[in-house]
């Protein structure tokens, strides 16, 4: 059976003293960070707004997001963490975002610590 994303990047975190994971915009971005030996790839909100060409504020759904983290994963061997904002909702909204992120085979995610609307860390005053 092969090994999982999710455990992959668990080992990765145990055998590496430093793991530099290299922020990526779009499936192609992932194929070159793997040929240059990244061994782990970060998919923020920051980068998949600005590849659409939007503010980093909430803009991009769910949905949107999966969809991109999905092609992501499945452009690259190495283990993905993709940012799912902040859960897009309510406690319900959140479940229902880990479960679809489950899909897209993705290491794993990481959710904000605030709620919306959102102030990106790159803008001043958060």
């Amino acid at each position: 059976m092969p090994e999982s994303m999710g455990r992959k990047f668990r080992r990765l975190l145990a055998e590496e003293p430093y793991l530099f994971t290299g922020g990526i915009y779009q499936p192609l971005d992932a194929q070159i960070a793997e040929q240059v030996g990244m061994k782990s790839i970060y998919l923020s909100g920051y980068s998949m707004a600005l590849a659409n060409g939007w503010p980093d504020m909430g803009l991009l759904t769910q949905t949107e997001v999966a969809r991109i983290a999905s092609m992501v994963a499945g452009a690259t061997s190495l283990p993905v963490i993709a940012d799912a904002d902040d859960g897009y909702g309510n406690a319900l909204s959140t479940i229902r975002t880990v479960q679809e992120f489950a899909k897209t085979g993705v290491a794993g995610i990481h959710l904000e610590d605030q709620r919306f609307p959102k102030r990106c860390g790159h803008i001043a005053g958060k």
